[in-house]
C-alpha cells in the first residue's frame, strides 16, 4: 500500500485474538517503522482501532508493507484508513470498564512507568506502550503530562522501536540544570531521558521543546552491557552523573553503578547483587528530619544472586551512597505489597524535595476494553522508624483531594451506623478513611466490593488479595484508607506502612461495602468522600 502522508493518522482495525501480522512503514528503500498487530479481516470485524502518528513523515511518500512475504496478499488498502484524527475514540475515557482515578493509556497495553520527571511546571509520565494490542509487544514510549499529578493529557508517542528486534525498553528521566552536558541551548534546564535500546544498549534522548518531543543522541549507545533499565541522577557532592542499571553476569543478577562527567562516557564503579529490573535510587529524610537523610535503593524484585528465585517484589535497602558505591545499612525489605504492583519509579526533579512514585498495575485487565494494565495513583514515599526498623511508607499524594466532591464524616459511630453510612454510599468512586481502636482479641473484617480484608490483632497481621503483612497498630489504633475505583482498589494501613494495589476488575457500585468487628474495639471515625473522575468530560483527540 502506497500513499502520501498528507493526513496525520494511520488508523488500523484490531481484532483481539486474530493472528499477528508484522508490518513495516518504508520511505524509499528505508524501513522507518515496524510493528506487529492483530489485524482484523475487515473494518467491520474490528474490536477497536489502533492509530499511528505520521506527523514525522508529513508529505512523504510512504509504503505500508508486510514484513513477511507470506502476508503480501493482505488487502491493506481496504483495511487501513488515513485521517486527520484518530479513529474509534467515541466515548474515550468513559468506557464501561475504564478506571477513573488511575492512569490508563488511550489505546493498547502499558507496563512500566518510564522517564518520570518534573520540568517547567509539568509532570511528565512516559510509559512502556504497545499501541497495537492489549498484550505486551511493540515496545514504544508512550507519553502523558499533568499540571497537578491528577489530570493527565496523553501526548503523541515519544520514542519508537527501530524494529521488532530493537525495541525502546524502560529507563528514567532527569533534568540537566544549566545544560552542563551541552545537549540544549545556552544555560537552559534540559529534560533528558535514558532508555534501553534492545539492539544497541543504553541510550540518551533530550527534548528541544520542554518535553513535548524527544530527540535521540546521535552517538547512542552510551553504554553496552548485559542488562537494561538505566536510571540517571546527578550526584552533587562528587559533581558526577550516576547511572544505576540492571546488569547481568554469568553468575549474578545485580544493579551496577556507572559514573560520567558528560553523560556520554560512562565508567563502571561498583555493583550490588540480588536485585532484578527497574532500579531506582533516591534520598529520604528519616521521619522528616533533614539531619537524618539516607539513600534508598529500590528494585522491582529481590531475587537470589543467581536470579533463579523471586523473593519479593518492590524491595528496598537503606544505606549511604558516595557517588560510586551504595553501602547498605539495613537488610533488603519488601516495600509495597502489590499484588498488582511492579517496576515502580519516582519522579526526578520533584519540587520541594518530594519523592513521588508510580507503579505499574501489573496484571490488571479489563475484558473487552481497547486498553489494559494501568498505573497506581501517584504515591508520596517517606522513610519511617518502626519497631521493626526503617520502613518505606506509601500514601496517595495530597493533590488527589482536588477530585473530592462530597464528604461525609462520622465521629465515634456505632458499628451499625458505620455500616449504614457505607451502605448508603452508592457512588462508584470513593475515598474511604477509617480509624479504629482495637484490643488483642479484635478481628476486623472488611468487604470492599469483593476484596476481603482481615485485620487480626492477636496474630498481628493484615491480609488481603493473597498478601499478609504485619498489622501496623499505633497505640492500639488502626488507620485505614481505601481508594475505590472502577476495577482498581488501593489500600493503605498505618499511614502507608502497608500499601496494597489490586486490579480487581469492574465491580458494580452497589457491591457490598461492609465492616465487621469481632471482639472488643470500636470505630473512632469514618470518612466517606465521593470522587470525581480524573478524565475530561469532553474529549478532543
Amino acid at each position: 500500500m502506497r500513499f502520501t502522508a498528507q493526513q496525520r493518522w494511520l488508523n488500523l482495525p484490531v481484532r483481539d485474538g486474530a493472528p499477528k501480522v508484522a508490518l513495516q512503514l518504508r520511505t524509499g528503500d528505508r524501513r522507518v517503522r515496524e510493528f506487529e498487530i492483530e489485524l482484523a479481516e475487515t473494518p467491520e470485524a474490528a474490536s477497536w482501532w489502533a492509530f499511528y502518528d505520521l506527523g514525522a513523515f508529513r508529505h512523504c511518500e510512504i509504503e505500508l508493507v508486510p514484513s513477511a512475504p507470506e502476508s503480501s496478499a493482505l488487502p491493506l488498502e481496504g483495511l487501513v484508513r488515513l485521517g486527520d484524527e484518530p479513529a474509534g475514540l467515541a466515548g474515550l475515557y468513559h468506557e464501561s470498564a475504564r478506571p477513573q482515578l488511575h492512569f490508563t493509556s488511550r489505546r493498547g497495553w502499558n507496563n512500566d512507568p518510564n522517564g518520570l520527571v518534573y520540568h517547567r511546571g509539568r509532570w511528565h509520565l512516559f510509559f512502556q506502550h504497545n499501541p497495537f494490542g492489549v498484550h505486551w509487544g511493540n515496545m514504544h514510549w508512550g507519553h502523558a503530562v499533568s499540571p497537578d499529578l491528577v489530570h493527565w493529557t496523553e501526548l503523541p508517542t515519544a520514542l519508537y522501536p527501530r524494529s521488532l528486534k530493537d525495541m525502546a525498553y524502560s529507563g528514567g528521566g532527569f533534568v540537566d540544570h544549566g545544560n552542563s552536558a551541552g545537549f540544549g541551548r545556552g544555560a537552559e534546564d534540559v529534560l533528558m531521558v535514558a532508555f534501553t535500546s534492545t539492539g544497541r544498549g543504553e541510550c540518551l534522548a533530550w527534548s528541544p521543546d520542554g518535553g513535548d518531543t524527544l530527540v535521540e543522541y546521535e552517538g547512542n549507545p552510551v553504554l553496552r552491557h548485559r542488562g537494561r533499565d538505566p536510571r540517571v541522577l546527578w550526584h552533587a557532592p562528587t559533581r558526577r552523573w550516576v547511572m544505576v542499571v540492571y546488569d547481568e553476569t554469568d553468575s549474578h543478577w545485580r544493579y551496577a553503578f556507572y559514573t560520567s562527567s558528560d553523560l556520554r562516557t560512562w565508567l563502571y564503579a561498583s555493583a550490588i547483587p540480588g536485585f532484578y529490573e527497574c532500579p531506582d535510587l533516591f534520598e529520604l529524610a528519616v521521619d522528616g528530619d533533614p539531619a537524618q537523610r539516607r539513600w534508598v535503593l529500590h528494585g522491582a524484585e529481590r531475587r537470589d544472586v543467581d536470579g533463579r528465585r523471586q523473593l519479593a517484589r518492590s524491595s528496598f535497602q537503606v544505606g549511604t551512597f558516595d557517588g560510586r558505591t551504595f553501602t547498605p545499612e539495613t537488610p533488603v525489605t519488601q516495600g509495597h505489597l502489590g499484588p498488582h504492583f511492579y517496576a515502580a519509579q519516582t519522579f526526578a526533579n520533584a519540587p520541594g524535595g518530594r519523592v513521588i512514585m508510580l507503579g505499574w498495575l501489573s496484571g490488571a485487565r479489563y475484558p473487552g476494553m481497547p486498553f489494559s494494565q494501568g498505573l497506581t495513583v501517584p504515591l508520596e514515599v517517606t522513610l519511617r522508624r518502626t519497631p521493626s526498623g526503617l520502613r518505606l511508607a506509601f500514601t496517595p499524594v495530597a493533590e488527589l483531594a482536588a477530585l473530592r466532591r462530597a464528604v461525609r464524616r462520622l465521629e465515634a459511630p456505632s458499628l451499625s451506623q458505620a455500616n449504614a453510612a457505607l451502605a448508603a454510599s452508592r457512588e462508584e468512586l470513593l475515598d474511604l478513611t477509617l480509624e479504629l481502636s482495637l484490643q488483642r482479641e479484635s478481628v476486623l473484617h472488611l468487604d470492599l466490593r469483593g476484596l476481603a480484608v482481615v485485620c487480626d490483632v492477636a496474630a498481628g497481621t493484615i491480609t488481603a488479595a493473597g498478601v499478609t503483612a504485619p498489622l501496623p497498630l499505633h497505640d492500639r489504633r488502626l488507620a485505614l484508607r481505601v481508594l475505590l475505583d472502577r476495577g482498581v482498589i488501593e489500600l493503605f494501613a498505618g499511614g502507608g506502612l502497608v500499601a496494597l494495589s489490586h486490579g480487581a476488575g469492574p465491580a458494580p457500585a452497589e457491591a457490598p461495602l461492609r465492616l465487621d468487628l469481632r471482639g472488643p474495639g470500636r470505630v473512632e471515625s469514618i470518612e466517606i468522600a465521593a470522587m470525581d473522575s480524573m478524565w475530561p468530560h469532553a474529549i478532543t483527540p
